[in-house]
């Protein structure tokens, strides 16, 4: 039948059974009826040809939208459609309700629906059956509401269990599985991805089953298209190989439904009821809903896997393992990848054995290093780089260099690296030029020394035996790749006896809102507030971020991830520093050591702020600025008076008194200098501009004095807390003056 050309005879006959003949040609925008179909479609009673808007026009809304899937439906399943109608009159009110039932096409070519069909009026049940009725106003909107619930809870399953797990607990309107089982393809073979209402190992004789074998989840898959089964007695006729196999079950009615995504069909779903089920175009709509709401829940969840997957494969493969236990040190390290993408980045650490003595993984616990860094950027460019860069330092440090000559070398390697790059279609042809920041720090575990060398990278936190946190602030050149000349010199620390040392990277510092000073006022708090082992203070680091997370770096965290997260942890055990219990006990002393070299005045002020860190909890403020006043003092005079560099060695000593009270402790300031000049007395005038040096440490000071040494000459002076000395007026004084 074409466009135009007049109804057929049997229009007539139809038309004495209250029956309307109609055809739908969505190409043409046209809709053909008979005097009957017209006269149930509330028109005049001859025959007429409508645009879809008119005839869409005396359709309810909401039926008008079931028309366009019932007839989806039908075509993909190549059955009739039937939809159950309301008409409306030009008033908006339901005059009648009618049924019609249609043979669809589609053309591919036209990409256009075409049917041909009758309509013919029915009764609407009674007000008590309308809920049980599946072809009902009432039915449609709990079954919207269900697919709104289903498409909500299947979207948010994160893995292949979740969406079974989600799949199993859907309770359709009006009819519900007890049985459900997902079957995968592998090759030519039928899998079990899942199952629901079965005992363990009823998958069994489904399992690895032939996509060649009579069994309708087979042919599902090999098809694409649904079967339903709605008796033993269909089942047992159209697949009769393997109805043996279901018989056993007691279900009543199955349906098979291909899950496709992207026109490709990965597998089959299967619902079966212990009740009979027509599967009406009703229950078939929702049944094929929500087969495709599964197959793109499925598809996500296993995307989401293989990622995971590769993200631990590549995780795992990069970050090292950080081997046997070191006599007297312990390490610890965590990393936590940023939660957007490939959860794999830049940021990396590593523990190297050095040459030049025993290997860690010996008892003589010979020389080791530890490395981090931060790669720029967090895709896998950056995660490959962190990777050579790694190597690269590895073998660098093998080789026995020093910690400069390390940065040095690997500054060099990077830039050669990332200038020759260049990338294809998919991004821009000049180089991608990257930079890494990296600290670099030699241990000696007999003697405690640490050489750091840092290229850009944070400095490392220091805490002491007592919990006092100190920011060490380290010499440091450009990040690595920059310059491939640049120079990196090295500064030495010493870490005490129940001392800890922290290296990170900026992720734990400044995620979640936070700048450089507020990121590591939460670590200080974090490292003073803590008294567990290792482990335990690696995951209170991570955990002040993020919150709880596992013990396992790799598994998932609960709040935003901003920024990749490396940290390591070193700590020279001792008795109650919660690394060794059976270590030796330390008396109570917080230490700090920092060089002034003549070029570097502005380093000062660091030697300030890292006195007052060391006495953050002294009781006297008083004192506290004392003793800032009089390092300034003694730094500059050997800056300005000498040409040497000035070594600071700052200590407390003793116990701090009960809360509000002062206690026993003494500090020890000393200043030291490789100039054999001793400082005489002076007597500067009003309007002199210094001379003073001396004068206010007798003022201040609780002791003093000046130590020559083989080499040079130490300054230093003592402050008690209990005494909070008062200041004296200005006068004439024994000691020697400043030159």
């Amino acid at each position: 039948m074409r466009t135009g050309e007049p109804l057929p005879a049997v229009g007539a006959v139809l038309a004495s059974l209250a029956t309307g003949l109609w055809h739908w040609d969505n190409a043409a925008g046209q809709v053909t009826v008979d005097a009957e179909a017209a006269r149930l479609l509330g028109l005049p009673p001859e025959p007429a040809t409508l645009t879809v808007a008119t005839a869409r026009a005396r359709l309810h809304p909401v039926d008008w939208n079931e028309i366009v899937s019932v007839v989806q439906l039908a075509v993909m399943e190549e059955t009739l459609a039937e939809v159950r109608v309301r008409i409306m009159d030009e008033h908006g009110r339901v005059v009648r309700t009618v049924r019609s039932r249609s043979k669809p096409s589609f053309n591919h070519e036209m990409k256009a629906y075409e049917l041909i069909g009758t309509i013919q009026e029915v009764t609407e049940p009674p007000p008590g059956v309308a809920a049980r009725s599946p072809v009902t106003g009432d039915w449609r909107r709990s079954r919207e509401a269900f697919l709104l619930d289903a498409g909500r809870a299947l979207a948010e399953a994160r893995s292949t269990e979740e969406v079974l797990r989600v799949a199993a607990g859907l309770s359709m309107p009006g009819f519900s599985p007890d049985g459900l089982a997902v079957f995968g393809a592998a090759a030519d073979r039928l899998t079990i991805i899942g199952h629901h209402g079965h005992q363990p190992g009823d998958e069994g004789p489904f399992s690895h089953m032939s996509l060649d074998t009579d069994y309708p989840a087979a042919e599902v898959v090999r098809t694409g298209r649904a079967v339903y089964l709605s008796s033993p007695e269909d089942y047992k006729a159209r697949y009769p190989a393997s109805w043996p196999l279901a018989q056993h079950f007691g279900r009543e009615s199955w349906a098979f439904l291909p899950l496709t995504v992207a026109g490709r069909t990965m597998g089959a779903w299967m619902a079966a009821f212990t009740y009979p089920v027509s599967f009406t175009p009703d229950e078939r709509s929702v049944l094929t809903t929500v087969a495709r709401m599964l197959a793109q829940a499925l598809s996500r969840a296993g995307a989401a896997e293989s990622e995971r997957e590769l993200t631990d494969g590549l995780q795992r493969s990069m970050m090292p393992t950080l081997g046997p236990e070191i006599p007297g040190m312990t390490v610890a390290a965590r990393y936590v990848p940023t939660g957007g993408g490939l959860q794999v980045g830049g940021d990396w650490y590593d523990m190297i054995p050095l040459p030049g003595g025993t290997s860690p993984a010996n008892s003589g616990g010979g020389r080791f290093a530890l490395v981090i860094g931060d790669v720029q950027g967090h895709d896998v460019r950056a995660a490959g780089l962190m990777g050579q860069l790694r190597i690269a330092l590895r073998a660098y440090a093998s080789e026995g260099h020093r910690p400069d000559a390390v940065l040095s070398r690997a500054s060099r390697f990077l830039y050669g690296v990332t200038d020759s790059v260049t990338y294809g279609e998919s991004g821009p042809e000049a180089g991608d030029v990257r930079f890494a920041t990296c600290l670099y720090v030699e241990v000696d575990p007999a003697s405690g020394t640490l050489d750091i060398a840092r290229a850009g990278h944070p400095d490392p936190a220091i805490r002491m035996a007592d919990g006092t946190v100190l920011m060490r602030p380290t010499a440091g050149g450009l990040p690595l790749g920059i310059d491939p000349d640049a120079d990196y010199p090295t500064t030495r620390l010493v870490l005490e006896p129940g001392e800890t040392m922290l290296i990170c990277t900026d992720g734990l510092i400044e995620t979640g809102g936070h700048d450089l000073d507020t990121g590591w006022r939460r670590i200080r708090r974090t490292l003073e507030s803590h008294n567990g082992d290792m482990e335990a203070l690696a995951d209170a680091l991570v955990q002040a971020v993020h919150g709880p997370s596992s013990h396992h770096t790799t598994g998932p965290l609960v709040d935003r991830r901003e920024d990749d997260i490396a940290l390591l942890l070193l700590c020279r055990v001792s008795e109650g520093c919660g690394c060794d219990a059976e270590a030796t006990t330390i008396p109570s002393v917080r230490r700090t050591m920092l060089t002034i070299a003549q070029a570097e005045p502005e380093r000062i002020a660091g030697a300030r702020q890292q006195l007052r860190e060391l006495l953050h909890d002294w009781m006297s403020e008083d004192q506290v600025d004392s003793a800032v006043l009089l390092v300034s003092e003694m730094l500059t005079n050997v800056l300005v008076h000498t040409d040497a560099d000035a070594l600071l060695v700052a200590e407390v000593t003793g116990r701090p008194g009960a809360e509000g009270t002062p206690g026993e402790r003494r500090m020890r300031v000393e200043v030291t200098d490789a100039s054999d000049d001793l400082p005489h007395r002076r007597h500067p005038g009003e309007l002199a501009s210094s001379g003073r040096g001396l004068v206010l440490t007798e003022l201040l000071a609780d002791a003093w004095g000046v130590d020559p040494r083989g080499e040079g000459k130490s300054i230093w002076f003592e402050l008690y807390e209990s005494s909070a000395k008062e200041p004296e007026a200005p006068g004439e004084v024994d000691g020697p003056g400043v030159p």
